[in-house]
Parts: C-alpha cells; structure tokens; sequence
C-alpha cells in the first residue's frame, strides 16, 4: 500500500529538502514575509543575493518601515515587479502600527500578500499548518492528479485548493510547506522533470498516462506587444546625468528612469516640457529592449548635453554618473542600470567630464 502524499513527501524532503536557506536561519516573520515576497515569480537562485543585501541593510521590520522608499527601491532594484517593493514598504508601515497578523486571514490583508503567500508566511515562521498554493505547487498537484484543465480557470483553481487542502498533514507545517515548493522546484520542474527521483511518482497519474510534458494545462497566450518608446540621456557636461521619478504605479512605479518621450519626432517638445534646451544635436547611443509580463519595450536612446543654466530649478534629479554606475543610491529599473554601465561614461560626446 502506498504511503500518504505528505508522508512520502516529508521522507523526501528530510533527505533532499532545501535546509540552508538564508532566510530559514534564523526563521523569523519578518525574514519569512521578506523571503516569500521576493519568492513571488522569482526564483530562489535569483533571491538569495537580494534577500542578503536588503536584510544587511534593513534587518527588522522596523528598520523597513523607517527607511525611505528610494532605499527600498535600491535594494530591490533590478528583482522586477517593483510593485511589490512598494508593498512590502506599505506593509512594514502598517505592521510597525498594528503588530504582526496571527492569521493567514491577517496577512493576506496586507498590501502584496496574497491568501498563498499569507498561507507560507504562517506556515513557514510559525509552523501552523496553513495551505499553499504557489505556482511550483500547482503544477506538483497538477500532474499528480492529472488535472487537465486550464490552470487560469476558477474550476481549476477550486480543484487545485481542494487538493492542497487533502494533503496538507496537520502537523510539520514548515517543513511541509518547504517540501512541496521544494519538490516542484528541483524535481517536478516546468521543463525536464525528474520523475526517477520524486517521492511521489508511484501514484502520478501524468507519469502513468505519460502525459507530463502536456500538463498543466494552460490557455494559449497571445503574442506581447510591442511599444515603442525614446530614452532622453540627458547630461549636464559636468559628468551628470538627469534622471526622472517614474510615477508611484504603473511600470518601474517609484523608480527613477531616463525620460520617456514617445516617439523620435517629440522629443524637442520633451525636453522643452522638463524645462531644458540642448547643447548640440541628438546622437543616437542604441536601443534597449525589455519583455515585460504584458508588453515588449523597444526604446531608441539618444544623448544629448544640455546647457548648464537650466540645471539650478532641479538640482535633486542630477545624478553623479561615477556614482550611478558603482553605487546607486537610488532604485534604477535592470535595463536602464545596465545602459548606464555601458554607457556612462562622462563627456561621452567630447565633453570635458
């Protein structure tokens, strides 16, 4: 007779498991909540060096909730979503007023936290059975069971709960929680699963029916896309570079970025709109692309020197490029920080710098 999900899986996990987790040593909430939401569409090779430079620098919650959101917006700066940044900036506020949620119910009531994430967090620090259902676990149930409709669908994600709910043990709550995103993690991956190795193969109805590369199901997407935009690299001849505060939501929400202007033929107007005239032509420095969840980016940039007595009004928004590529002080969008780098070299059209 086959031994329970959980059971199989926990034997798995005692030997196989992720132990050595920065953010399991020691397994505190506010390490628990930070990890789980940069966990959120990450992966945990990608996290570990953001989770250690932010938790150096914000080591308690109240330490976040007291630092400015540029900081935050720095550390997170290249990790995408920045949505959640924000937050989790919101939340630590909240929190530091109110005290930590004792529920999932409490956590997933905060800004960025959904009732799976909730679930972990309780889970995970508190070691309360809780039931998750990330996307690694998802597609574990998903083919265990064989389900094989479309995982965007409500009777899909109705099923999914419903099984998560049944294997779920009372007891090992952390350790279950880990085991389970650790399984779809390293063994019952996207591509190339590993069923030789998995704990719970006896039973899984896509190996059996050998169906695993078709599942899960999920709808067909349709292509992303493509918005063209212009990057305005504008310098002051004095090694600065001017850089503009995005808006609070939306894309790079909160960041600091090149000004967008939206096409080639409007980016005079551009610039007269931030108060500036322009010392010499515009050149072109290439073109940055970046894939977004719903869109392409595909933006031109073109440089030019702006002349120095306009710079007086907007001294804040005038960035030391030196200090810009070595240590930013300030949340840059991934692509945007690494145009920088390539490029940001003062007096990069024969100005003295």
């Amino acid at each position: 007779m086959t031994a329970p999900f959980a059971e199989r899986l926990l034997e798995w996990f005692d030997q196989h498991g992720r132990h050595d987790l920065p953010w399991q040593h020691p397994r505190t909430p506010y390490r628990v909540w930070l990890s789980e939401i940069m966990l959120q569409q990450t992966q945990v090779a990608t996290v570990i060096p953001y989770f250690e430079r932010f938790i150096e620098r914000l080591p308690s919650l109240e330490a976040l909730a007291a630092a400015h959101q540029d900081e935050v917006l720095s550390l997170w700066s290249g990790l995408g979503y920045y949505a959640r940044a924000r937050n989790l900036h919101r939340a630590a506020r909240q929190m530091v007023e109110t005290g930590l949620p004792e529920t999932v119910e409490g956590w997933a009531a905060l800004p960025g936290v959904g009732p799976s994430t909730a679930a972990a967090i309780i889970a995970q620090a508190f070691d309360r059975r809780a039931v998750i259902l990330d996307g690694n676990v998802k597609r574990v149930l998903a083919r265990h069971a064989a389900i094989d409709t479309p995982l965007e669908t409500a009777a899909t994600q109705r099923e999914l709960w419903a099984l998560a709910e049944t294997h779920t043990p009372a007891s090992r709550a952390a350790d279950y929680t880990q085991a389970i995103m650790d399984l779809g993690a390293t063994v019952c991956r996207r591509g190339q699963p590993q069923c030789e190795p998995c704990p719970v193969a006896a039973d899984c109805r896509a190996r059996l029916e050998d169906r695993i590369a078709e599942l899960p199901v999920r709808k067909q997407r349709k292509p992303r896309p493509v918005r063209e935009r212009v990057l305005l690299w504008l310098e002051d001849g004095e090694g600065r570079l001017f850089l503009e505060k995005r808006p609070p939501s939306g894309i790079w929400g909160g960041l600091v970025c090149l000004p967008v202007s939206q096409s080639p033929e409007q980016v005079d107007r551009r610039l007269a709109e931030l108060g500036f005239k322009r010392d010499g032509d515009w050149q072109s420095l290439g073109q940055l692309r970046h894939v977004f969840s719903h869109f392409e980016l595909v933006a031109e940039v073109l440089g030019v020197t702006v002349v120095a007595d306009v710079m007086a009004d907007r001294p804040d928004e005038w960035h030391v490029l030196e200090q810009l590529i070595n240590a930013p002080a300030v949340g840059l969008p991934a692509p945007v920080q690494r145009l920088i780098r390539e490029h940001g070299v003062p007096g990069f059209r024969g100005h003295p710098g």
